[in-house]
């Protein structure tokens, strides 16, 4: 009787082993339903530009300093983030950074510590950051996707992507195992200014739809050296964007 009843849990355990495989998905699966969530194929692939108004805080062991953000994205890999900050409570006055990236190269204009030439692993994860998502064509880019095993992120249930471009950092991408939205990313980015590798984690929320398609109002960024929070205020679809505003100014435009 006792051989029986351990065939039985053997048994039973075999088939609840086979039901998670059976009901395990693929990349290419997992992949669709984000998609989907997202807004859908057909609506991302309209997108060919955008344009984000908003603020930023940032973080830091001396206090939060804040101000305003604006985000540029053109299609197919073209971006730029400038923000003004106030430090006037740390004796410094204002800072603007404004990174650009024109396809090919970047370039970075930060008031305050000199401005240079973005190289490495920056550039390449520039490179990967395909409007208005990698993941559409991640296949045709030589990008390969992993289902690993999920975890919990607060009270949600996480499905976890390995993304692993073909330069650049490897990533781990946290979806809502309900909704396939994004809530987080961690990455290790290589940043020369901050002493070499680090890991950065991204949150996303408050989602908004605009133009059909689902955009995070609220991203929180965080590194060992800070924490950014930027908030949405205005997104802008399709709108004209010149293809001068990702490159590097001339010298006397650069202050």
């Amino acid at each position: 009787m006792k051989r029986v009843y351990i065939s039985f849990l053997q048994a039973t355990f075999l088939i609840l082993g086979l039901a998670e495989i059976a009901s395990a998905q693929t990349a290419d699966e997992v992949v669709e339903k984000h998609l989907t969530a997202m807004g859908g194929r057909e609506a991302l692939g309209k997108l060919t530009s955008r344009t984000m108004v908003g603020t930023i805080t940032v973080s830091t062991p001396q206090g939060d300093i804040s101000g305003p953000l604006e985000a540029y994205a053109k299609a197919p890999n073209k971006s730029r983030t400038y923000m003004k900050l106030d430090l006037s409570s740390f004796g410094q006055g204002e800072i603007v950074v404004d990174q650009r990236f024109d396809g090919t190269t970047g370039y970075m204009i930060n008031t305050i510590q000199g401005n240079s030439e973005i190289t490495g692993n920056q550039l390449e994860n520039m490179r990967n950051g395909v409007f208005p998502s990698p993941l559409l064509k991640y296949k045709e880019a030589g990008m390969k996707i992993e289902v690993l095993p999920k975890e919990k992120v607060g009270d949600k249930d996480a499905i976890v992507l390995l993304i692993t471009p073909k330069a650049g950092s490897v990533a781990r991408q946290f979806l809502d195992a309900e909704t396939y939205l994004p809530i987080k990313m961690v990455m290790k980015l290589d940043i020369p200014q901050m002493g070499g590798e680090i890991e950065q984690t991204t949150e996303f929320s408050d989602f908004r739809e605009a133009d059909r398609v689902k955009i995070p109002f609220q991203m929180k960024i965080t590194n060992p050296a800070q924490t950014l929070i930027i908030k949405v205020n205005k997104v802008e679809h399709n709108t004209a964007i010149e293809d001068s505003k990702f490159v590097k100014p001339p010298a006397e435009k650069q202050n």
